[in-house]
Parts: C-alpha cells; structure tokens; sequence
C-alpha cells in the first residue's frame, strides 16, 4: 500500500468537501478576554474571539489565577504520576469536596478531561455490569459513544429527547436487565435542552441508572452553577452527573459525581483513572476557585445571557437565520462546508473576528454553521461590529434571509 498516497487523497478529499480543518494560531491575553493575538497574521492583529467554550471568561478571573499562582508557588507544576502511585495531593481532595457539594452528591471523581470521564466512566459501569445494556440519546457526544462502545456492552439508541421512543425501547428490554440512559442536558450544536425530569420518570419506572453530561451547563445554570439538572431541581434524581472543568469554569479537566459507592467503584475500575497522571495541582486550585466564586455570584451569568438575547435579537433585524434553543448557544445556520469555512476565514481575515466554521461530522452534512457563544466580557461594541460584520457578509454573497 502506498501510504503516502493514502493519506495524501484522504487528506485532498476534506479540502475539495471545504470540510479541511485549519487551526488559528491564537494567544489569549490576559485580562483581555476575548481579545486574543493572531499570530497567522504578519502583524499580529488582535481578534475578537467569538467561539470560546470559556463561556464565562473565567480562565482570566482573578480569582482563579491567583489561586494557580498560590497552588503553583505552594506545590511546583506537576501532580507527580498517577493518584494511586504519586498519591492523592490536598488540592484534588479540596476540589473533589466542592464538585460533590455543587451537585448535592456523595463523592466526586476527578479526570483528566470531559472527554475521559465519560469515556472511562459510561465503558466502566457498562462493562462490569453483566447483561448491560445502555440507553444514548442520538445526539450524545463522541466521548459518551466512545465510552459505550469500548464497554462492549449492548448499545440502543433513542432518537433525540424523544420520550415516547425511549419509552418503548426501554420496555423492549426485560425487566431484570441492568440499563443505562445516558443524555446531555445542554447538546452543544443545537443549543437545545433535555427533558430531565421525564427521563428520571422513566429510569424510575424501568429501573435504570440515569447518566447526565452537564458539560455546557455547569456554572452556567441554576443559583449555583449546578447546571440545568440544579436549575430544574433534578439534581438529586440523577444517578451520575459528569461535568468539565474547562468550559464555564476556565481551565482543564473533567469530573463524575454520585453516590459515594458509584463513585468508588468507578475510582477502583476504571482504567482511565487510574493509568492517567494526575491534574497539576494548581490546575485543581483554580478550578476549586472558579466554582467557588461561581456559587455565589450570578453578576457572569446574567451578564452572559443578556448577551446572547442581544446577539439574537440583532440577528433578527438582519433576517439572518440561528436556531432558537433556550441556552447560551447561538447557531447560525450557513448549510454549505465550503462557505461556512469561507464566511469564517472572511471574519478573521477582513473583520478581526475568530469564530470555526463547524461542519460534518461535529453536525450532519447540510447543517454547517457558524456557533457564537457570547461570553459576559463580550462589549455593546464588540456585539456591533460582529452584527455589521455579518450583515455586511450576508449581503456580499447574497445569502438568503430569513423569513
């Protein structure tokens, strides 16, 4: 095989789909949020970033860099090997102590991403439980999939929050299996929401473990950041809640909580867990940081959120379409790959700002948009050059508008 020539037309095949990922040689700014350098330029022109998952902006919180700073100065840049061997260090103990208290559970499980909690828990709890079978909603993340997958366990899917064919699907199965239904709260394309409540009716009624990725909903939802499972009061209903430390809360990591006994069968079987080198202590610091502050100030959400509802009502004025959704996600629909990413790179190169063209397979083909995430550091001006920007966009490629 000529392997070369392989990859090479494989390669050929994503730039001729306009699906060829090219990555924007950024550096954030301290304190600048959501200013960054683009250093793919020769000048080096600041951009407004427009498509951070750094809902919040809470990776230059004060607080948060000052409790890196103390945990760094206290304890030096490493965890120092895996938690089983290099032991478990004060600021993992601390921050596991705040994720359990934030969602009203037992215990909580740090990982070393959102990717990997739930990979390693959903393949863990899948595996070990013998005749298994696991209920995903359509629209799960790749790291769930993943995570089901390698379990090699028995896998259904139910369309999309739809509760008359999960429904039927759970009453498929006999009624001794062990079963799963695992869900997101907030799906990150669409900006949608999940019927919690109605799923715990279900698990309650056909005897399932409920599994929620909170991921795009912590610290963004609820009076203390639970997410929409604290907001709707389900929090206690839910089996397992897995979330991230890398989105609303600004630095890295991912996290399971639950009963103090899941959580330690996860911790003892896991190999995900216990094969990965720790987080760095002061990552846990500033993460134990940005959750504290975010239980007790609402001033970032409601900032947040006062954003968006400008955002879309600008996007009205200018007949541009987005799918509405009840989240912090705004989705403007382009439906082309190649004009998506040419929209994006027009943004970058002539506006100065940064949002990724998101094309299959992170969305199904003909449903390529561009994803805005308006953070609460985003200005009354920045939200005004990017609505002329797009306007400008729009009538230059005689785009149709809504209707």
């Amino acid at each position: 095989m000529d392997y070369s020539a392989f990859f090479q037309s494989k390669l050929q095949g994503l730039k001729d789909e306009g699906r060829y990922r090219v990555f924007a040689e950024l550096e954030r700014i301290r304190g600048q949020f959501p200013t960054a350098t683009n250093h793919g330029q020769a000048n080096k022109a600041p951009v407004k970033v427009w498509c951070s998952n750094d809902y919040l902006g809470m990776g230059q919180h004060p607080a948060v860099l000052a409790a890196m700073h103390e945990a760094l100065d206290r304890s030096g840049a490493g965890a120092g090997g895996t938690r089983n061997i290099a032991g478990t260090n004060v600021d993992h103990i601390a921050l596991e102590a705040e994720l359990a208290d934030l969602h009203g559970k037992e215990a909580a499980l740090l990982f070393n991403s959102g990717y990997m909690s739930n990979m390693a828990t959903l393949s863990t709890l899948a595996a070990q439980m013998p005749g298994c079978i696991v209920f995903s909603d359509a629209l799960n993340h790749a790291s769930m999939i993943e995570g089901i997958r390698h379990s090699r366990a028995t896998c259904v899917i139910w369309k999309h929050n739809d509760l008359a064919d999960l429904r039927e699907k759970l009453a498929a199965v006999p009624p001794g299996t062990p079963k799963i239904i695992a869900f997101e709260s907030v799906y990150s394309m669409d900006g949608d929401v999940a019927p919690i409540a109605e799923i715990c009716d279900l698990a309650d009624e056909f005897r399932a473990i409920t599994y929620l990725d909170e991921v795009h909903a912590v610290g963004l939802y609820g009076p203390r950041g639970g997410g929409i499972s604290e907001r709707d009061g389900m929090a206690q209903r839910v089996d397992v809640i897995e979330g991230t430390l890398a989105k609303a809360y600004g630095v890295i990591g991912g996290y399971i909580t639950g009963s103090a006994q899941l959580v330690d069968f996860v911790r003892s079987f896991a190999s995900g867990f216990i094969f990965s080198t720790a987080l760095p202590p002061a990552i846990a610091a500033g993460a134990k940081a940005a959750i504290s502050h975010l239980k007790s100030s609402d001033a970032e959400r409601a900032a947040m959120f006062a954003n968006v509802a400008r955002l879309r009502a600008g996007l009205d004025a200018l007949g541009i379409e987005h799918l509405m959704n009840p989240s912090h996600i705004v989705p403007v629909m382009v439906r082309d790959a190649a004009l998506c990413k040419r929209i994006s790179d027009t943004l970058l190169d002539e506006y100065g700002i940064y949002v990724q063209p998101i094309n299959y397979p992170t969305v199904p083909r003909g449903t390529e948009r561009l994803r805005f995430t308006p953070s609460p550091l985003h200005g009354e001006a920045d939200i005004a050059a990017l609505l002329k920007a797009l306007g400008e966009i729009w009538t230059q490629n005689s785009l149709s508008k809504a209707a």
